[in-house]
């Protein structure tokens, strides 16, 4: 069944869709389920790029697809991509929230003659795994590295990690470690949580009990991170003194509603902030909001998204609306602008995106909206989980 649908894929990609005037891009994600509001930021994204630039690329329309992947399920994103690719005709797939998903698809790409643009999905590896994978979110390597050197810079010694078992949360606890031993630092132990995990007393009395005088964590944005940051305040490790660093999924946007005070002076390390001061993001966040309807709900996939629309538009342009993987992907090699989240570009040998990082604090506005307010800039980070991938 498999060879029959590669097959099926190869014939389509290579024969049917090269003097198309409309483009077809399959986007994947979580639009439904607990995760839904990331998915409604990749569509938020997506819309607030073809509202500023237009549904065309030259002559050719450009259409969206989605397909709904409501949790991590990579048969299931295997089986989306296939549907996309053999019934659909998409040109381009994009998306892909969590990791196990986009690793499940690469396989089919180059069989199928379509690039991927990743634009969520964290683990590093992703990108080695097909020559026709591009980023342009982010990697946990990326945003964990510098958060070790702030607690180091802090005068942390002793931390205790506590991330979700799988490919990004092994990516946050391997970058942080190797980071902070390397400037001195101990951790005292490292906690791997199941993605189910809801219940999180018992992880913050290890953490208590551990001597340690920060907790380093990471779970993916949703339900869980918001869980997280409340049983941490909940069960008194903030009044206990134990500081919580983090990259910036445990404090996104849409989550700090909820968590109100509690949240004020956390810090984490992130590629984008809502609030980043530019024209270029005033700019977007102006037509993600309006796109999304609930301004409360923008968070930081929507970047990515519209930067991912960026990208492809490229693609196409540089294939003149054909259908050509390879000639799409080195055209967006080296390729560099200005995002809403600062100067970008990806990096012509790994396909990852270069960016800056940024130390943020949650801060309280003056009409009472929370916010992640940008203190420090680590700039032109590449991935350094790219070496540990190989």
């Amino acid at each position: 069944m498999r060879r029959i649908l590669l097959a099926a894929v190869a014939a389509i990609a290579l024969g049917g869709t090269a003097l198309a005037d409309t483009i077809k891009v399959g986007v994947i994600g979580p639009f439904s389920g607990p995760f839904a509001i990331q998915g409604k930021n990749f569509k938020a994204g997506i819309d607030a790029w073809t509202a500023l630039n237009g549904a065309k690329v030259g002559n050719d329309d450009v259409e969206i697809v989605y397909r709904d992947l409501p949790a991590a399920n990579p048969a299931q994103a295997k089986s989306l991509a296939q549907d996309l690719v053999v019934k659909e005709h998409v040109q381009y797939l994009a998306g892909f929230y969590f990791t196990p998903d986009a690793m499940a698809v690469t396989p089919l790409l180059e069989q199928a003659n379509v690039p991927m643009v990743i634009m969520n999905a964290a683990t590093s590896a992703i990108v080695t795994k097909s020559p026709l994978v591009v980023r342009t979110s982010f990697t946990l390597w990326q945003t964990s590295v510098p958060m070790a050197k702030v607690a180091a810079q802090r005068g942390i010694k002793k931390v205790i990690t506590a991330v979700s078992d799988y490919g990004p949360g092994v990516d946050a606890e391997t970058a942080f470690a190797t980071t902070f031993k390397a400037d001195g630092g101990q951790i005292v132990e490292s906690i791997r949580m199941p993605l189910s995990t809801t219940d999180f007393s018992p992880i913050m009395q290890r953490v208590k009990d551990s001597g340690a005088e920060a907790v380093f964590a990471f779970l993916p944005s949703g339900p869980t991170t918001l869980g997280f940051l409340k049983s941490y305040n909940e069960n008194g490790l903030k009044q206990a003194g134990i500081q919580f660093l983090a990259p910036g999924d445990l404090t996104q946007e849409s989550d700090l509603p909820a968590l109100g005070d509690m949240a004020l002076g956390v810090t984490t390390t992130f590629h984008y902030s809502i609030a980043h001061d530019s024209g270029e993001n005033k700019k977007f966040v102006a037509a993600a909001r309006t796109a999304i309807g609930n301004p409360a709900e923008l968070s930081f996939p929507s970047v990515s998204a519209y930067d991912g629309m960026r990208v492809i538009y490229k693609m196409i342009e540089a294939t003149g609306g054909k259908q050509d993987a390879k000639k799409a992907v080195d055209a967006v090699k080296g390729m560099a602008w200005e995002s809403p989240r600062g100067p970008v570009s990806i990096d012509p040998e790994s396909r990852h995106i270069t960016q800056n990082i940024y130390l943020r604090e949650v801060a309280k506005a003056e009409d009472g909206t929370y916010y992640n307010k940008e203190i420090q800039t680590f700039p032109n980070m590449t991935d350094p989980g790219l070496a540990a991938a190989k």
